[in-house]
């Protein structure tokens, strides 16, 4: 079985480090120099550097050459996705398994919701996404860690599990395809708030209670989607939430740090190599939660933060002064 594993960010490349040991796989990256540079030095410069790369792991800049492989793995950001997508030529039978954790701006839409809209002749029960708390560089380190593959079609999504489990790195099934992939979306959003409470130099009760509140957002906006509860309580919910919101390796929590230490977005995200999909998908995930008239006071203050110039401590303020409730 040949895999192609479409886009070579750090998480793209940590997963097809995996497979590269269990299967042929290719790395599709953008710019030719990457992918040639991954070839020669059997490390990935950018995005991961000093890890050495399976042996057999190969890389190119061919998305012609990548599309032809039995499983196609696609770790493009949000905003890129429907673009690449579209000048692939993909067998309707074929696996499509999404690692991108976001929701499309202009129509809100998941990324197998774009799968299904850009290819609609494509076998729907073989769309899927591996979501979980998983850090790339930890990954490829070689320390401990699981994820979850959901797919519509357990037996396939069993075939994907195959690829990936190894002694490290341990992979559950899940058929609840509409809970982990908002799951692995709405998470990044409260990452940024995680990010702002350590910036501000607030301690662990309030980053217990911020995830712990958290959690119930994203479960309530994603049971409203159509997700299952259960899910949001596993790995694609709490487990990705916790990893997200605690560590520094975060992209989307250094973003909430550096709001919160007073720099300003643009100077933030101009100096990162790699998307934090948070700043994009709280616009998309406020309008999701209009939509299906769900409350969401964490996602409302991120989006003020980001949005129209609030400051965290401001924000914070906000949430801790709203009416009482019962939990």
């Amino acid at each position: 079985m040949r895999v192609a594993v479409i886009g070579a960010g750090s998480w793209g490349t940590a997963v097809a480090s995996l497979m590269a040991t269990r299967t042929s796989t290719v790395l599709w990256a953008r710019r030719p120099e990457l992918a040639e540079a991954i070839n020669r030095t059997a490390e990935n410069p950018d995005y991961l550097a000093g890890t050495r790369l399976p042996y057999g792991l190969r890389a190119t800049s061919s998305l012609a050459e990548a599309t032809g492989s039995d499983v196609i793995v696609m770790a493009v950001p949000s905003h890129g996705f429907r673009a690449v997508l579209s000048e692939m030529e993909i067998a309707r039978d074929r696996p499509i398994v999404s690692l991108t954790k976001g929701i499309e701006q202009d129509t809100l839409l998941r990324m197998t919701e774009i799968v299904a809209e850009i290819l609609p002749g494509h076998d729907a029960s073989r769309v899927g996404v591996l979501t979980g708390p998983n850090l790339a560089q930890e990954v490829v380190e070689g320390w401990p860690a699981a994820a979850v593959v959901a797919m519509p079609d357990l037996a396939q999504a069993a075939s994907i599990q195959e690829l990936l489990m190894g002694p490290t790195f341990r992979v559950y099934t899940n058929t609840d395809l509409i809970g982990c992939e908002t799951a692995g979306a709405l998470k990044n959003v409260m990452a940024i708030a995680a990010g702002m409470s350590a910036g501000l130099g607030f301690g662990e009760n309030t980053r217990a209670t911020l995830i712990t509140r958290a959690l119930a957002e994203l479960t309530r906006l994603g049971v409203s989607m159509g997700g299952r509860e259960s899910t949001f309580a596993g790995l694609a919910g709490m487990g990705d939430l916790i990893a997200t919101c605690v560590s520094a390796q975060s992209r989307n929590h250094r973003i909430g740090r550096s709001l919160a230490e007073g720099r300003r977005l643009d100077e933030i995200t101009a100096e990162m190599r790699m998307v934090a999909e948070g700043v994009k998908t709280t616009e998309a995930v406020l309008s999701l939660a209009e939509r299906h008239g769900v409350e969401m006071p964490i996602a409302t203050q991120v989006g003020r933060v980001l949005y129209e110039g609030a400051h965290p401590r401001e924000a914070v303020l906000d949430l801790m002064t709203r009416s009482a409730k019962s939990e």
